[in-house]
């Protein structure tokens, strides 16, 4: 999920406002996050919908529609006047059906990664925004997984 302003740092800026919404959202339509890292500018998620439910679009949209009431309104083209919005996130998402605990793994390892792939941080765990401390706390990995060494192998695009 991305800003369609890509030089924007909303999501860090009001990164409460953007984690209201998504909790609003999880409440009123469960759904389990696997893993999630924010960035300034765009955001990655896995989750896993309950059975029977490939809902991903209305809960993106009602994220997207929740967080953006917080910020303020900006110059908006008449297409997106006629469509309500308020032309702060990119319209489409990318989503990816995961195929097995592999593909999951490195979907995963993309996510926490992330940061650093966009040189935020060095260091996996010195960005607060992802589900990545999670994973440390519950001891599925370790503080200091992917260190800068790893930059090297890289964590390129999930395959």
């Amino acid at each position: 999920m991305a800003l369609a302003d890509r030089t924007s740092s909303a999501l860090v800026q009001q990164v409460e406002a953007l984690r209201a919404a998504y909790g609003k959202v999880q409440r009123d339509s469960p759904f389990l996050t696997i893993a999630i890292c924010i960035l300034p500018d765009h955001l990655h998620a896995v989750w896993q919908l309950p059975a029977d439910d490939a809902d991903f679009s209305s809960r993106w949209s009602k994220i997207k529609s929740g967080f953006s009431r917080v910020l303020p309104v900006t110059a908006r083209t008449a297409s997106k006047l006629a469509k309500r919005e308020k032309g702060i996130w990119q319209r489409r998402f990318w989503e990816h059906q995961i195929r097995d605990e592999s593909d999951l793994q490195r979907h995963v390892d993309y996510i926490h990664f992330n940061p650093v792939k966009h040189g935020l941080v060095q260091r996996v765990a010195d960005w607060p925004y992802s589900s990545f401390h999670r994973y440390v706390r519950a001891g599925q990995l370790e503080r200091d997984w992917a260190g800068c060494s790893d930059r090297v192998a890289g964590y390129g695009e999930p395959g």
